[in-house]
């Protein structure tokens, strides 16, 4: 056997769903007797059901009625439905929904949640060991949007503007080439059953690399070289951080069903050629962004080329909508830090004092802290709201497209794409720009 067969094989082997679930078992998560059985019992049926829906590669498979009753973890996560009592599976994968819960559990899990999005929501499941399903729902929080409005800004108002700013070029990097990779490898979710979907939220869209486990190993080690020798502190914590922070990320989506070992390994792997590709080269790009006379016009213009271009990769999943929303917001970050500097709202600390050593804590700095995360989150959260709600029907109205249904409206490149873009570039530029501005006004920058 070559050394490609055996590459094949091995591949062909971390790709296998049955891992998955044999991780999950492992870890408590287990499907419901009634599940189990209605999967085995007459194979035929998933035939029917699949028949309907033969022709639409991210479609193919219906999943089977939920019933009412208790029903355990899952989130309100992204599916495409197919009919109003259940979802389509998209990317040819079986997400088949119990039809009941069977006997209960000794330790149930709580209400299934739907889709705000697709209206689709996450499969029942017994969860045995709950310690560890809720710190790999915080490991898979570490790769959402949740996460990332929270971090990032907690970055430039509160630790290092440079650092904060540097970290999102190398976010919006990574997770533009992870999203658009997966629309060109085309590889399915791991097919469920074996598999216990708990979270459906990007189920729609491809496997193939892991962009949590992208995101997951990018930021903690970003942080360490963009802040190591700039500021005091011991390597070994940077060295502690990196392992915990990524294996807590890549580990989470095994557990969730979402991915196979070999979407995190690959993740992880192509993670690192990025950066090691690139990173030397993110001084040169905040440096351009912030000075440059044109940047701003070069920003808007290169990032909605690039969101453009991912949208011709494939049919609609929420992978497009995702891809214009990172795209966005690192255009609005860029544009936004650009005129910070232009008018000194925040000015990175000068090379030659450099370590920073730590401020000592007080009751002011603490409070000024909190009070900047505070008022800029309700900033954020309304420019959020508005311009979604501006966007929409504006794009609809001008497109022609009927904005009844918001959902079906969304799956235009139309809509989508100038909705994501715009609303989240705005949130960028609020963020580095006029969040930062509001704090020199009151007096808490």
């Amino acid at each position: 056997m070559s050394l490609r067969q055996r590459l094949a094989q091995l591949a062909g082997s971390l790709q296998e769903p049955q891992k998955v679930a044999r991780f999950q078992r492992l870890c408590g998560v287990e499907a419901p007797a009634s599940r189990t059985a209605t999967a085995t019992a007459d194979p035929r049926e998933d035939e029917k059901a699949e028949a309907p829906l033969a022709g639409d590669c991210r479609r193919r498979e219906l999943q089977l009625g939920a019933s009412g009753g208790p029903t355990p973890p899952g989130s309100d996560r992204n599916l495409c439905p197919s009919k109003p009592g259940g979802g389509g599976a998209p990317n040819g994968v079986r997400n088949g929904l119990a039809t009941e819960l069977g006997p209960a559990s000794p330790r149930r899990a709580g209400a299934l949640r739907r889709n705000s999005l697709t209206g689709e929501e996450g499969q029942l499941a017994h969860v045995s060991n709950w310690p560890l399903y809720y710190l790999f729902c915080f490991g898979t929080e570490l790769g959402n949007e949740l996460f990332y409005i929270l971090f990032f800004p907690f970055w430039i108002w509160n630790l290092d503007a440079l650092v904060g700013r540097r970290l999102v070029v190398i976010w919006v990097l990574v997770m533009y080439l992870g999203q658009c990779t997966k629309d060109i490898i085309r590889l399915p979710r791991p097919a469920s059953p074996p598999v216990v979907k708990l979270e459906v939220f990007y189920n729609s869209e491809y496997s193939m690399p892991s962009t949590h486990a992208m995101s997951g190993t990018a930021i903690p080690i970003s942080m360490i070289l963009l802040t190591y020798g700039r500021w005091q502190y011991p390597l070994i914590y940077g060295l502690i951080l990196v392992p915990c922070w990524c294996s807590l990320v890549c580990l989470s989506r095994i557990y969730m069903g979402m991915h196979s070992i070999l979407d995190i390994i690959a993740g992880f792997l192509y993670t690192i050629l990025i950066l090691a590709i690139f990173y030397p080269f993110v001084e040169l790009i905040d440096n351009f962004n912030q000075t440059h006379k044109y940047a701003p016009l070069i920003i808007i213009g290169l990032h909605l080329a690039l969101g453009i271009f991912s949208f011709t990769l494939d049919t609609w999943s929420t992978s497009r909508g995702d891809t214009a929303e990172i795209l966005g917001s690192g255009a609005g970050i860029a544009c936004g830090s650009h005129f910070t500097y232009k008018m000194g709202l925040i000015l990175d600390p000068p090379l030659d004092i450099l370590p920073l050593a730590r401020p000592p804590i007080s009751v002011t700095l603490f409070g000024k802290a909190i009070l900047r995360i505070l008022i800029g989150m309700v900033f954020v959260l309304v420019v959020r709201d508005t311009m979604k709600k501006i966007t929409i029907p504006l794009a609809c109205k001008v497109f022609n497209i009927p904005c009844s249904d918001i959902r079906k409206a969304r799956q235009h490149m139309e809509v989508e794409l100038p909705y994501r873009y715009i609303t989240y570039g705005m949130v960028g530029f609020s963020i580095t720009f006029l969040i930062p501005y509001l704090f020199f006004f009151i007096g808490i920058s």
